[in-house]
């Protein structure tokens, strides 16, 4: 009983595997002019469907308008009582069917049709309507479907959501769409904290540890421990120099190192960031080189200062 269940449930995974291979050499010049379509769409790309379609395609939409795409789902019900009224000429139309056959979305194409809006087809069945009607019809032919009275879209569904997903990175990198871009669309949970940049959450100002290389240890010693970050940035006409951390000085603590200047102890040329870099890299950086703080500068003048227990305050560590 136990290994029946096993087999039936890999058998599953096997044939809905063996689908997305089906559909990943089918992509030929039809998802090309689909995505054409696309980049050129100045207005939204609606997505619509019904039933587990219509799921794939609120999906999809989805993962479209978080990676640059603007787009919305409208279901074909409410399009035929109104909501064909959101969709104008500089939209495109996503439409997810099954059968091919779907009486609830003759509406919207022939509302496509009329106006003049880009119409892409995705289906496992197409027929001479839907092909009269749209702009670009993608089959996802010779599927079997794994549920073993072939009857549950299963691997259909599975082949279509990652068509999907395929249609929206594609998207993704024809419109050089960057991290940052992503962070700002995704400014809150754990993406938005793995997203964010350095000069968002950075130290500044008053706050800087720093002092010139010509003072004396005794006063550089009371102005790290009053910015409580664990170091000093030593700076000379405005550059940074070097840094003293609190392992400098207890490595200095038996040299008289109160009538030390700073350049006396100083460390030369320390790791340093700049503003735009993300928090999870500079952490990264901190990680490497086995240091708790990281001072950002431009052009070598210090503006900023990163300390691990920021990132620690960020749940990131």
């Amino acid at each position: 009983m136990k290994n029946n269940i096993i087999n039936l449930a890999r058998q599953v995974i096997n044939i809905e595997s063996n689908g997305l291979k089906i559909v990943s050499k089918s992509i030929n010049h039809n998802f090309v002019k689909a995505i054409n379509i696309l980049k050129k769409t100045k207005g939204k790309i609606i997505l619509t469907g019904i039933g587990k379609s219509g799921i794939i395609a609120n999906k999809i939409s989805s993962t479209l308008s978080s990676t640059g795409s603007s787009s919305q789902f409208i279901h074909p019900s409410e399009a035929s009582h109104g909501d064909l009224g959101t969709i104008n000429k500089e939209d495109s139309i996503i439409a997810f069917t099954f059968s091919g056959k779907t009486n609830e979305l003759n509406d919207m194409f022939f509302y496509a049709k009329k106006n003049n809006i880009p119409l892409i087809v995705i289906t496992k069945a197409s027929n001479s309507n839907i092909k009269n009607v749209s702009n670009v019809c993608i089959e996802l032919t010779n599927l079997k479907e794994a549920c073993y009275l072939d009857l549950a879209p299963t691997t259909s569904t599975t082949a279509m959501l990652a068509l999907g997903d395929a249609i929206a990175i594609v998207l993704m990198k024809e419109k050089r769409f960057t991290k940052k871009n992503f962070y700002s669309l995704h400014p809150g949970g754990e993406l938005g904290k793995k997203l964010l940049l350095v000069k968002n959450i950075m130290h500044t100002g008053n706050k800087l540890p720093l002092v010139e290389e010509k003072v004396l240890m005794s006063k550089a010693i009371i102005e790290m421990s009053k910015k409580r970050f664990g170091c000093l940035g030593i700076v000379s006409k405005k550059r940074l120099v070097g840094i003293i951390t609190d392992g400098d000085l207890r490595r200095h603590m038996k040299n008289d190192i109160l009538e030390k200047t700073t350049k006396q102890i100083m460390r030369k040329k320390p790791k340093t960031i700049n503003q735009e870099m993300f928090v999870v890299d500079a952490l990264e950086i901190m990680e490497q080189n086995k240091i708790t703080q990281l001072f950002v500068v431009k052009n070598n003048t210090p503006i900023g200062i990163l300390h691990i227990h920021d990132c620690v305050e960020l749940g990131l560590i």
